[in-house]
């Protein structure tokens, strides 16, 4: 398998951690999101949302499944829960049908409600726009604006996330085990860190981050142990 992926990206680095839980070998391949490569004739022919992470499958022996070595997935999710059918072992999501239910409402929470309004070419866009409409090359003002917008929506995001975890006793999202959902919320705390969003508040996102972080799995795929070819 090959990961087309950005070591900054939260949903190449989701990937990364089901990838490592898993146990499978794959090879990356960088694609810079600040040089626009995700943009470029080839990598557009291959993934036509121009986004990362893209998955190039390998030929599957762990199933009786067929599958296509030259297919390729997009979508951080969907290529998560693709995992978890082909390579069931270990569950990223939960048996019983209500706490598989809950696992997915954290995990899309996450992946749907905060990370669309805070990626790149979104923060990229309001940039754009907040210099037009005030007529101003004040980088400065810009930044300020959009580590505005970048906390109001992980606060609106978080705060949620944290009543969804309390529901669960054990050391991670759902449960004794990592699923889907720690695999969304790490990166999406990855990300609030950077643009020095206090997380502290949320004692229980603070002990599930806590604890994933003792993982190898986790540890693997943080952007700051990913090598980068450009």
């Amino acid at each position: 398998m090959t990961l087309f992926d950005y070591y900054r990206s939260s949903a190449s680095y989701r990937v990364r951690i089901a990838l490592n839980l898993k146990g499978i070998d794959y090879k990356r391949h960088a694609i810079s999101l600040l040089d626009n490569a995700q943009q470029q004739t080839d990598y557009i022919q291959r993934n036509p949302s121009g986004l990362v992470p893209a998955l190039l499958l390998a030929s599957d022996n762990t199933s009786s499944s067929s599958c296509n070595p030259d297919a390729l997935l997009g979508q951080s999710l969907a290529i998560i829960e693709y995992l978890d059918e082909i390579y069931p072992q270990p569950n990223l999501l939960p048996l019983t049908p209500l706490e598989k239910a809950q696992c997915r409402e954290i995990a899309l929470t996450i992946a749907c409600d905060i990370h669309p309004l805070n990626n790149l070419r979104v923060l990229q866009y309001l940039s754009q726009q907040e210099k037009k409409s005030t007529n101003t090359a004040d980088s400065l003002e810009r930044e300020n604006f959009k580590r505005e917008w970048y906390h109001h929506w992980l606060k609106t995001g978080f705060d949620t996330v944290e009543q969804l975890v309390l529901r669960y006793p054990g050391p991670f999202c759902v449960g004794e085990t990592p699923t889907i959902a720690d695999i969304c919320l790490i990166p999406q705390i990855y990300n609030a860190k950077r643009f020095n969003f206090d997380i502290t508040p949320y004692e229980r996102i603070t002990r599930i981050n806590t604890q994933c972080s003792t993982l190898s799995a986790f540890c693997k795929a943080h952007p700051d142990h990913q090598q980068r070819s450009y």
